[in-house]
């Protein structure tokens, strides 16, 4: 049955939702999708519930750290771009909306995936910074420069042409 052997045996080895839509399964790649971006949106919540806007930032970058470099997968997890709009929604949502929009238009214009994720990530600093939101544009400057390092492979493929499109067969 396809899609049933370990996923990271599959195209780019790694956890994530791009990587669970290569096995051919929609609905398990966005089931990932979105229970990735609620892993990071959850904790963003409880911590701040407990320990106000710092402890919901330090949850942000644990559950995103968590993500990229998990124990129990011998640190080799997800590149990050769910769970960094996940915490995003937790911590200032119009800053969700402002990267979802930019990804899908970044994807529809170039039917790339990873240059959508890198697009959306590097205005979404400028746009917390722009709108008074200095810590929080901080906290996403490092979870960006994070995203962009696991994305250092798909930045090589773009830079030489041979990125994947989404839709795309090998």
């Amino acid at each position: 049955m396809p899609g049933t052997q370990d996923l990271r045996s599959i195209g780019s080895g790694n956890i994530g939702a791009t990587n669970v839509l290569r096995t051919g399964r929609k609905g398990l790649a966005a089931a990932t999708l979105l229970l990735d971006a609620l892993k990071g949106t959850a904790a963003v919540i409880i911590a701040a519930q407990f320990g106000g806007a710092e402890a919901a930032m330090l949850a942000a970058l644990g559950a995103f750290l968590g993500h990229l470099f998990p124990i129990w997968l011998k640190f080799k997890g997800g590149k990050g771009v769910a769970v960094y709009i996940g915490v995003l929604i937790g911590l200032f949502w119009p800053a969700a909306v402002v990267f979802c929009v930019l990804w899908l238009a970044t994807a529809f214009t170039t039917k790339y995936s990873s240059l959508s994720a890198l697009v959306a990530a590097f205005v979404t600093p400028i746009f917390l910074w722009w709108f008074g939101h200095p810590a929080l544009a901080s906290l996403f400057a490092v979870l960006t420069l994070l995203l962009f390092w696991m994305h250092r492979e798909n930045i090589k493929r773009l830079q030489s042409g041979t990125e994947s499109r989404i839709g795309e067969k090998k």
